[in-house]
């Protein structure tokens, strides 16, 4: 049979198609780079990160593209990321942290500075997946970044740095240590995008990010022993439909350190529709929620906080079996314009709502108190909320909170307070830590208010489920105080709430429990 001529002219145009159809099918794509095919074995056995590492980089000198990572288990050390790489581990792939034993983590780099900081916040290489100085990276995809054998807790690297005796030049010197102890980290980065994957044992940080600009982090499961995500001096970030269980430290992180040798604000920041909480690790992913001794989790603003907050949004989360709501400014930094809505909590450690400065000073040259100023928190239902303190807002001394809002508030607390604690009267934080655990417990079950200038509480309902001998606010050094709808249970014989000599300009609506004078 005679093949028409027109069809002998295209053959080679056809073979190229089959060519590209068999290439995307193995690669998924044609800018898609399968690791596979660059030694990966994914069995859990071989240390695969040496072949993600030759993806990435042909991908990056192809000018970028996806770097797939498919279903298997990838034995791994440090993978180094590149500008304009979409790492994707797909569905039923596990990059798995190597053993500490393997000496597969980046050395420490070069830190000649003073440490302001931690030493986790001080290094930045020896992690699972990392990069600095990036533009547009992205690690999607529906699989799992499991950190094996990061480590949670490396002392070396707070000896390291001086951080024990920060401000005082470093007498010793160290040489690098191969201790990987976070699973992702990006330092200096823009156009960041974390999508869909799971962290599981993600070592001190799941996440960390350190003076990044522009960074969406979305529809991501973390189940940890420490941090879930810090965000540390970033600008522009979006924080959205995520989980984060974190029994043992803080859920999501905001935080301000002097780790750039400069402080910096973390700013222009918004939190959405997350979830955190501080179950037993692991057992967000089984579906158990098992309790936890210390049920940490919870939205944290600090401590770490050189450079300050500023423009930042918090909305439509809920915390389940861990701390409440903490924005801590304790480094001579600037908390401001902060709005903080719809948050519902249950089962709730040592505190609901806890807004605070202090003066620890991890600041080098300070000319400046800590502030915070202009804060709105609204609708917020809190219940199981620890008899330790519900509602804590204390400011400094010598620099008072300014502009502070709380509306529409419903916060049930265990109870159970005591005469004694009802007299108890709490120290300054001063340089302390900034916890409440540090104050002990408050002698007010609901509202615990110190150092304030312009404090509004508006639809304020405050109750106990066990009976409670301290009264429901106490209000000390408060200046323009406006108390509307306020409505407290009381036990018999307690005052509704207290105010110190020192209260000035009271205006008390709509809450017949308060005594009209305010006295």
């Amino acid at each position: 049979m005679k093949i028409p001529s027109t069809l002998t002219r295209n053959i080679p145009v056809l073979l190229l198609c089959v060519f590209g159809i068999l290439h995307a099918a193995e690669t998924g794509g044609t800018n898609d780079f399968n690791v596979r095919r660059f030694g990966a074995a994914g069995d859990g056995k071989q240390l695969d990160s040496p072949a993600i590492d030759r993806a990435i980089q042909a991908a990056s000198a192809a000018g970028g593209g996806t770097v797939l990572v498919p279903a298997g288990t990838y034995l791994s050390g440090s993978i180094h990321l590149a500008s304009n790489i979409n790492l994707c581990i797909d569905a039923g792939a596990t990059i798995l942290g190597a053993p500490q034993e393997m000496n597969a983590y980046d050395e420490t780099e070069s830190f000649p500075r003073i440490a302001y900081q931690d030493g986790v916040h001080t290094y930045f290489h020896n992690s699972l997946i990392w990069g600095e100085n990036l533009n547009n990276v992205s690690i999607t995809g529906h699989g799992m970044i499991n950190g094996g054998g990061l480590s949670a807790y490396s002392t070396i690297l707070d000896e390291m740095t001086g951080y024990s005796h920060f401000n005082t030049p470093k007498t010793k010197t160290y040489p690098p240590v191969r201790i990987g102890d976070k699973a992702v980290t990006l330092k200096l980065c823009k156009n960041i995008a974390i999508r869909d994957v799971t962290i599981f044992h993600g070592g001190h940080f799941g996440i960390l990010t350190t003076g990044c600009d522009n960074v969406t982090i979305d529809n991501v499961t973390l189940d940890t022993n420490r941090d879930g995500m810090d965000l540390d001096c970033c600008r522009n970030t979006m924080v959205s439909n995520c989980r984060v269980n974190s029994p043992n430290d803080d859920g999501i992180c905001p935080k301000s350190t002097y780790a750039l040798g400069k402080a910096l604000f973390t700013e222009n920041l918004t939190i959405v529709n997350c979830q955190v909480s501080g179950f037993a690790e692991g057992t967000l992913l089984d579906g158990t929620l098992k309790p936890s001794k210390n049920a940490f989790g919870r939205i944290k603003f600090g401590t770490e906080s050189s450079g300050g907050f500023r423009n930042c949004t918090v909305a439509n989360c809920t915390f389940r079996s861990c701390h409440g709501l903490a924005l801590e400014e304790v480094d001579g930094g600037l908390m401001e314009n902060i709005t903080v809505t719809n948050l519902t909590m249950m089962d709730v450690r040592d505190y609901a709502i806890y807004v605070t400065t202090g003066n620890r000073n991890r600041t080098p040259d300070l000319t400046t108190n800590s502030r915070a100023r202009n804060i709105l928190i609204s609708n917020v239902i809190a219940d199981g909320v620890d008899k330790m303190s519900g509602i804590h807002i204390c400011g400094l001394p010598e620099q008072p909170l300014e502009g502070i809002r709380l509306e529409n508030i419903r916060l049930t607390s265990t109870g159970g307070g005591t005469a004694n604690d009802a007299a108890a009267s709490p120290k300054e934080l001063g340089t302390g830590y900034p916890e409440p655990s540090g104050l002990g417990t408050l002698p007010a079950y609901g509202i615990f208010a110190r150092h304030v200038r312009g404090l509004e509480l508006a639809n304020i309902h405050l109750n106990f489920q066990a009976q409670d001998a301290r009264p429901s606010a106490i209000f000390v050094d408060v200046r323009d105080l406006e108390l509307d709808h306020f409505k407290p249970q009381v036990a018999a014989g307690v005052k509704a709430a207290v105010f110190t000599d020192d209260v000035q300009g009271i205006t008390i609506s709509n809450s017949p429990a308060l005594e009209p004078a305010g006295k």
